[in-house]
């Protein structure tokens, strides 16, 4: 027994634990790879945003303003004007004044075709006499209308011009008397009668 713990304190003290942990050097620089393996920057187009603003070309001059327009064209008002034409249909009046121009047509500082809201009979009843004597490009007519509605505004207007165009030369009375252009429609609404539904419509009769 002691020969053999004799042996093997031999055995264990021939051994040697020799421990060699092999370290590496840190180094102070990264890694560094040949120019050839590293990779490319990839690069992206540069995106150049351009706001172009639309040049808009200067804006035509607004609409004259009518009615310094019509003041500056008569002074002293329609009363004052020699060339001045009065009107009637139904219940609307009107009183035109023509001045040498280019063929304007105001009615109560607004347009002609805005204040007739474009309806052609009415635009034709208006211009009508001046083209019957082939003036619809020489004359501006001014009017002033109230009353009534735009259809007995517009026959008004009609027999205003009509009547102003009779200032101008006596010669016109033939040709606007032949197109009837100088008649007053005497015509107006017919008024409702008691016991009637209308001016003359009954209600049904029952006998019982």
């Amino acid at each position: 027994m002691a020969a053999s713990l004799s042996s093997l304190t031999s055995s264990f003290s021939s051994l040697s634990f020799s421990s060699h942990i092999s370290q590496r050097p840190h180094s102070s620089h990264a890694l560094t790879l040949p120019p050839s393996r590293l990779p490319k920057p990839t690069t992206f187009p540069s995106l150049t945003v351009s706001a172009s603003a639309a040049v808009l070309s200067p804006s035509e001059p607004e609409t004259v303003d009518l009615r310094r327009l019509v003041k500056s064209r008569l002074p002293g008002g329609f009363a004052a004007q020699t060339i001045i034409g009065t009107g009637r249909r139904k219940s609307a009046i009107a009183r035109v004044v023509l001045q040498e121009g280019t063929g304007k047509f105001i009615i109560n500082y607004r347009d002609a075709k805005e204040y007739l809201q474009g309806n052609p009979l009415w635009l034709q009843y208006i211009r009508f006499p001046l083209v019957t004597l082939g003036y619809e490009n020489s004359y501006d007519v001014f009017v002033k209308a109230e009353g009534g509605g735009l259809s007995g505004q517009a026959q008004a207007i009609s027999l205003g011009v009509a009547r102003a165009l009779l200032k101008v030369s006596e010669d016109h009375r033939q040709p606007l008397r032949q197109e009837g252009l100088l008649t007053r429609d005497s015509r107006v609404v017919e008024r409702k009668k008691p016991g009637l539904k209308k001016a003359r419509k009954a209600p049904q009769y029952s006998k019982r």
